[in-house]
């Protein structure tokens, strides 16, 4: 049984919490409904440089000291910045939960922005965003995004370019937090060996009264272009990469729990379709898989997988059968069962981590304005029927509604691409 509690506090603050009696350590998330998406083109990639530099010293902390608070007693601090979110978040143990939470309250409400550091982390980030274009594999899901998502915040890159990064400055960042960052779209979470009443305590102790508040107005995706094209991206690589796939329903659509099954079925796993088919039976990938990338009003589905270039049109055209299969004829209830089994096992076994339980909360309060439970969760699983693995396929495996992305050497010639 899930035992949440959840406050809102008269700035706007939303802090929900869930105790588990059994561990010793909590997961502690400080959250801002604030992502890439909110960004547009000449300030691109300045929420993630954000994220960066809260790490990077406050108006009386030191970066050193912010790692070595946390760190001397045995705790870890990390964050991520995705398109519509940044979790800055600890971990430790029970007693060190007021230090962890002073410490995190302190950087997302002083940092210091100091020039030089400034300078210094343009460069990190700027040496990361060279990484992701030396890497295939990261860098085709960024164009495949890019693609289908024109148009909208949601095509812009999460780490922007470099030309911005090398431009942004002190005063960019204070006034992006003071426009972006208001207590009305924070929200702290933790999971763990925490007491409610405790983080409220905490809560009234390190945090101002008023971090003002954030007007943000995201636009909702509206997908204007489903017409089927054919990229090609020319890198000095040696196998090549490629995404088959288009814009899908967002966790505000119910169809989107038949779409996760079907993606479970047709490319999650060693025993799903995609897998038995391009690698075990005609071994001509080493890796294949489906992924759906969901956002609050859309998703990025498709198939991604690496092969050899005198591979890659058998490969597409044993995907697009697997399609044409899923399309024409309903799956067996066996298989569903497995499918669905697999989905609840893979999130089952994650919430033995308390990371993952303030993760799966905090996410279900931003999305669904609720912690939505396990068991409402399952069910919602089990609901998926035979027909409605049929209608998704039908609706989102149409090949004239593709976007088929290719990363390939100059040399690489495709019969696919003629």
């Amino acid at each position: 049984m899930n035992h949440y509690k959840k406050t809102i506090l008269p700035g706007g603050i939303k802090i929900i919490s869930e105790n588990i009696h059994y561990v010793k350590s909590f997961s502690l998330g400080f959250w801002f409904n604030v992502g890439s998406r909110d960004e547009n083109h000449h300030n691109n990639g300045i929420t993630h440089f954000i994220e960066h530099m809260l790490f990077k010293g406050t108006r009386r902390r030191s970066a050193k000291k912010i790692a070595t608070d946390i760190e001397s007693s045995g705790g870890y601090l990390n964050a991520f910045t995705s398109k519509e979110n940044t979790c800055y978040y600890g971990r430790g143990l029970s007693e060190h939960l007021e230090r962890t939470f002073e410490v995190l309250a302190d950087m997302v409400q002083e940092p210091a922005f100091k020039p030089n550091e400034i300078k210094k982390e343009s460069s990190v980030v700027i040496d990361e965003l060279h990484d992701i274009d030396d890497n295939p594999e990261e860098l085709i899901f960024d164009k495949f995004e890019e693609i289908i998502f024109s148009g909208s915040s949601l095509s812009l890159p999460i780490i922007g370019t470099e030309k911005n990064l090398k431009k942004f400055s002190q005063l960019d960042l204070f006034n992006f937090v003071k426009e972006k960052y208001g207590f009305n779209r924070f929200l702290i979470a933790a999971s763990g060996a925490v007491e409610h009443e405790k983080l409220l305590k905490l809560a009234d102790k390190y945090l101002k009264e008023n971090l003002g508040s954030s007007n943000i107005r995201r636009k909702n995706y509206l997908k204007t272009d489903t017409s089927p094209r054919f990229e090609i991206i020319d890198k000095e690589i040696q196998q090549v990469h490629a995404i088959i796939g288009r814009a899908s329903y967002g966790y505000n659509n119910e169809k989107r729990t038949a779409a996760n099954v079907l993606s479970q079925i047709l490319g999650e796993g060693s025993s799903s379709r995609l897998f038995q088919s391009v690698r075990e039976r005609n071994g001509i990938a080493y890796q294949i898989n489906s992924f759906l990338n969901s956002f609050y009003d859309t998703s990025a589905f498709g198939v991604y997988f690496s092969t050899n270039e005198k591979m890659i049109d058998k490969a597409i055209a044993i995907v697009l059968k697997e399609f044409k299969k899923l399309r024409e004829t309903r799956i067996s209830e066996r298989e569903l069962n497995k499918a669905k089994e697999s989905i609840k096992g893979s999130m089952l076994l994650s919430l033995e981590s308390t990371s993952n339980r303030m993760i799966r909360m905090a996410q279900s309060e931003l999305y669904f304005n609720r912690i939505k439970t396990t068991d409402e969760i399952i069910k919602s699983i089990d609901s998926v029927t035979v027909n409605d693995i049929l209608e998704a396929a039908n609706e989102l495996l149409d090949e004239n509604s593709f976007i088929k992305l290719i990363i390939k050497s100059k040399n690489a010639l495709l019969k696919s691409a003629a």
